[in-house]
């Protein structure tokens, strides 16, 4: 399953009739273990959405409460990226 569904829910979510949110709920939920929390959906988003604009992951996103990245309530978009495997969502996916 793994990086198989990713790729998958990627590629041809829209053609299921899926949004980004439901595709990455489904990686998130059945891809890690534990599943990663409902709330890090709009955080994964907007870490992709913040690397294929900006063709790097620099930009600091907020964490949602009780979620942190090395202590921090804040990560930037590239650790969002590579912990939580989403490189299949990223333009330029070699850097991950």
């Amino acid at each position: 399953m793994g990086r198989q569904l990713a790729s998958d829910l990627a590629e041809n979510g829209e053609e299921y009739g899926m949004s980004l949110a439901q595709s990455l709920t489904i990686h998130l939920r059945h891809n890690h273990y534990p599943p990663v929390p409902m709330s890090m959906v709009a955080v994964c988003i907007s870490a992709i959405e913040t690397y294929n604009d900006n063709g790097n992951g620099d930009e600091v996103l907020v964490l949602p409460d009780g979620v942190l990245w090395r202590g921090k309530t804040s990560a930037p978009a590239w650790a969002i990226i590579e912990s939580h495997h989403l490189d299949e969502w990223c333009v330029n996916d070699d850097d991950y």
